[in-house]
């Protein structure tokens, strides 16, 4: 895709993101708008090899989305990217869905690790990128982490194993939005700086701006191409904000966890398509 069709995907992404989460009355808009631009990048922009016809075949590069609460986002792009229909979003938390609140790996095509408890990803996606070493495969372990979530402590035992045991093949995203559901991170309880703190545990590490597609594009392809078994593992500090796309939505922490009425769906679509033209 060029820029043009990837920044076209990105907005179909984040209108089925606002639309199914609106049908099921519940849901995490803001965290899903922010890191929609890096799942397009991933997904659509030839970075990760995957193959949505057979989701579990060998080799494939792996995507573990650590804060799980942005389900919508994830679904949105493995519908868009063939893993299963499109029309099938909007049974959304829905009773007898497999696109349950949180994404469960044993329903859903695609997902290769349940996720939600917010710490957890990173631990996973090293084990993961360990394993797969093990095993002689030069797959890549991409995952995605918000910015509050590197307030739990798990998530730097991690990042010291990966480190240690130089995962040059793990890459963590970290969505910084400095939101999270109680307010601001830095007054919450601030883990800044993160690309310092990331660098102090051994990992190389790269700034980008978020939403700018190329440019993650750029930064996530070149770590790929430059990738070997044994080396520092990587962080991009992907600049974001939370709400992306939606006037009322952005740089909002209120809209971290609430679902829009009919009303609010209708106004944040046509601000998305007017983006759009």
């Amino acid at each position: 895709m060029d820029s043009a069709q990837l920044a076209a995907k990105a907005n179909d992404i984040r209108k089925d993101i606002l639309t199914m989460i609106t049908e099921a009355g519940s849901g995490h808009p803001g965290g899903s708008l922010s890191c929609t631009d890096i799942l397009t990048a991933l997904y659509f922009g030839g970075v990760m090899d995957y193959d949505a016809s057979d989701p579990a075949k060998p080799g494939r590069d792996r995507f573990i989305l650590a804060k799980g609460h942005a389900a919508p986002a994830l679904y949105a792009t493995l519908a868009h990217a063939g893993y299963f229909p499109i029309d099938e979003l909007n049974t959304l938390r829905k009773l007898g869905t497999r696109l349950q609140g949180h994404p469960d790996s044993n329903l859903v095509p695609g997902v290769e690790v349940s996720t939600g408890s917010l710490g957890q990803g990173l631990s996973v996606a090293s084990g993961l990128a360990a394993g797969l070493r093990l095993a002689g495969e030069e797959a890549m372990v991409f995952t995605v982490l918000g910015d509050g979530e590197c307030e739990e402590g798990q998530v730097w035992e991690a990042a010291m194993f990966a480190a240690h045991q130089q995962l040059g093949r793990l890459v963590a995203i970290i969505d910084n939005n400095g939101l999270q559901i109680d307010g601001n991170i830095a007054e919450v309880c601030n883990p800044e700086d993160l690309g310092e703190k990331f660098a102090a545990f051994g990992w190389d590490v790269v700034e980008v701006d978020g939403h700018d597609i190329d440019a993650l594009i750029q930064v996530l392809s070149a770590a790929k191409e430059n990738a070997v078994a044994t080396g520092a593992p990587l962080a991009v500090i992907a600049a974001t904000v939370k709400g992306k796309g939606v006037s009322f939505m952005e740089n909002q922490a209120g809209w971290h966890g609430k679902a829009p009425k009919p009303e609010e769906l209708q106004q944040a679509l046509a601000e998305l398509s007017a983006a759009a033209e």
